[in-house]
């Protein structure tokens, strides 16, 4: 089975739910709780609510990135805030993905067999080669709009981009708009997520 560490101060929903789907779950109630827990047992996958007493899910994902035996395994963050900034801080700090409460269960699941799946694939590449080696989508962006991307990765708005670049803001917003067609993505959250899990950017 996949083991599952869930670390939330009111886990039962999904406790209860994921066994029904294959998933081991085992449980903490805040991040401190969590790193004794991940320093005695491996996980596959790690849900991380982002609001917890104690140590909040910020914090423990760092702490869980800093750690040689955690650093690799993927965590998907789960928040009540649907604040774009802090949804790229976030990925930019190390989260493979978030979901933002209230979530559909069918919703998270997709999620956490796309994650389990792309961490799999990785493993399984060569080391010499790039994960983004031959990847033509992502080769499409321009000079520009990698510049772009780059700096939205960094939590950079449309404005501080333009006075960076030295651009319009109109400009910049049609650059964001031909990434997120290049990409295949509906916002920046997800363009630079999918530019992070390609290494097109530094993580």
């Amino acid at each position: 089975m996949t083991t599952v560490l869930l670390v939330d101060d009111n886990p039962k929903y999904l406790k209860d739910a994921l066994p029904h789907y294959g998933y081991d779950v085992f449980t903490a109630a805040d991040g401190i709780q969590a790193l004794k827990i991940l320093a005695e047992n491996k996980f596959d996958i790690i849900l991380l609510d982002v609001m917890m007493p104690n140590m909040n899910g910020w914090d423990t994902l760092r702490e869980i990135r800093k750690n040689l035996e955690t650093k690799n395994v993927p965590v998907i963050m789960i928040t009540a805030v649907n604040e774009e900034e802090k949804m790229v801080s976030g990925l930019r700090n190390g989260a493979d993905d978030y979901i933002i409460k209230p979530f559909i269960l069918q919703n998270l699941l997709a999620r956490m067999e796309a994650v389990l799946r792309r961490t799999r694939r990785q493993e399984n590449l060569p080391k010499e080669l790039p994960f983004n080696s031959g990847d033509k989508t992502l080769k499409s962006l321009t000079s520009r709009e990698k510049d772009v991307l780059t700096m939205a990765a960094k939590g950079a708005n449309n404005k501080e981009i333009a006075e960076r670049l030295v651009l319009s803001e109109v400009t910049v917003k049609s650059h964001m708009n031909s990434i997120f067609k290049k990409l295949k993505v509906t916002n920046r959250t997800q363009a630079v997520l999918l530019a992070i899990q390609m290494n097109l950017i530094e993580n």
